[in-house]
């Protein structure tokens, strides 16, 4: 057992720099990620200034969602082939640029900043290809790495809506965009020169454990998992962003100060991010896949929790109980892919995913808007957010009944 201990440690890639990559990737997501919670935060008074209903900003949110998902599949194919570090420099820049186009004070501005310079150009570049990339610097302990790349997202959700409540309070909602586009560029940028390294190079034990795998994952073909594996994303997505997106609107509807709704957002989220590296340890322990089920179960209790409680400190204990419910969502099914399909294909399996991912969360931000101009509540759209989550787990479920724990040695497959 000892010798087989010192085998994994000497195939396993994990260095110190593997750490700094992996900080430096948090925190260029958590800066980026910061754009759609503008939006969050102001939609409001972003539909009251334009003269539009809440779907039309909605939508911009969801553009920029899409265009993060369409754009990452070339993105991961671009790092793959020149390294991260020149995506994420134009990634960096456009989120910059393009939240400095949206406070133009224009429908068409709005959609251009976010849809294509946020999303298409801009976040597809610091997501994906950071989460692949990242992946092939740890081994053993690469569902915990994982989840600390992915909470980037939760760090930008629990600090940006209080700073960004603050700037729309002073300044209104164009100046505040101004100014995090800015800061985006100031900060971002300079991370970007942690990730002038390339990954290690496979092992040639880790390489030939790989070529064993079994051609159909599962039991299925390859293809096909990865399409269940879409669609469930998909679902889970439509379900997280609805509280994502609409929380503060909703509890401003509920007679709160929009302060108080902006505070829940940040619970939800700094939940989520506490949560995270938690998730992550178990993803070490019971494989990607058995985590994603948890999480998505847990999803839907506290969703459901959102139709029926008004009361404002029941409101926080559900927003923290949502945040700890999906904290682990998302990097676990990054896990599942690297648990089962081999490493050659990470880059374009884990961008696909990511991209039905993201339309998830475009149709759920989109649909609670919507929703709410056909009912003028919100009630109806998280009761739609829960069906969605319950065919997520049951999809999740068919999967996990097919398959057991990966192989400990799968996990180190750089």
């Amino acid at each position: 057992m000892r010798d087989q201990a010192r085998l994994l440690d000497a195939d396993d890639p994990e260095t110190r720099r593997s750490w700094w990559i992996a900080t430096a990737s948090m925190l260029i997501i958590f800066v980026g990620w910061g754009a759609p919670y503008v939006v969050a935060v102001a939609l409001k008074p972003i539909a009251a200034d334009l003269a539009v209903p809440r779907s039309i900003p909605s939508f911009a949110t969801s553009l920029a969602y899409i265009g993060s998902g369409v754009g990452g599949i070339v993105m991961g194919w671009w790092a793959d082939r020149v390294g991260v570090l020149w995506p994420v420099l134009l990634g960096s820049l456009m989120v910059g640029l393009g939240a400095m186009v949206a406070s133009g004070g224009s429908v068409w501005q709005l959609y251009v900043g976010y849809g294509l310079m946020v999303g298409l150009l801009g976040n597809s570049a610091t997501f994906a290809p950071l989460m692949a990339n990242s992946s092939r610097w740890f081994g053993r302990r690469r569902g915990t790495a994982l989840a600390l790349v992915a909470s980037g997202q939760q760090i930008a959700g629990t600090v940006w809506p209080p700073i960004f409540r603050y700037g729309l309070d002073s300044i209104g909602w164009r100046a505040t965009l101004i100014w995090y586009g800015v800061a985006a560029l100031a900060i971002m940028l300079p991370l970007c020169a942690v990730l002038r390294h390339r990954p290690p190079p496979v092992s040639a034990r880790v390489a030939a454990e790989e070529a064993s795998r079994p051609a159909f994952p599962l039991g299925l073909p390859p293809n096909l998992v990865q399409a269940l594996l879409c669609v469930a994303i998909v679902c889970c997505c439509v379900a997280m962003a609805l509280p994502m997106a609409h929380l503060v609107a909703f509890c401003s509807d509920l007679g709160f100060a929009p302060a108080r709704g902006a505070e829940m957002l940040s619970l939800l989220l700094g939940s989520a991010f506490l949560s995270r590296m938690l998730w992550g340890r178990l993803s070490d322990w019971l494989g990607g896949l058995r985590t994603v089920l948890i999480g998505t179960t847990a999803q839907a209790v506290f969703l459901s929790c959102y139709t029926f409680v008004d009361d404002l400190w029941a409101l926080y204990g559900v927003s923290a109980a949502f945040g700890i419910g999906f904290g682990g969502i998302i990097p676990s099914y990054v896990l599942t892919l690297r648990d089962l399909f081999p490493a050659s294909e990470a880059g374009w399996r884990i961008g696909t995913l990511l991209l039905f991912g993201l339309v998830g969360m475009a149709i759920g931000a989109w649909l609670g808007g919507y929703v709410f101009d056909w009912f003028a509540a919100y009630e109806p759209a998280f009761a739609i957010g829960v069906a969605f989550n319950i065919l997520a787990v049951a999809l999740v479920g068919a999967l996990v009944l097919r398959g057991g724990r990966p192989r400990q040695s799968s996990l180190l497959a750089a």
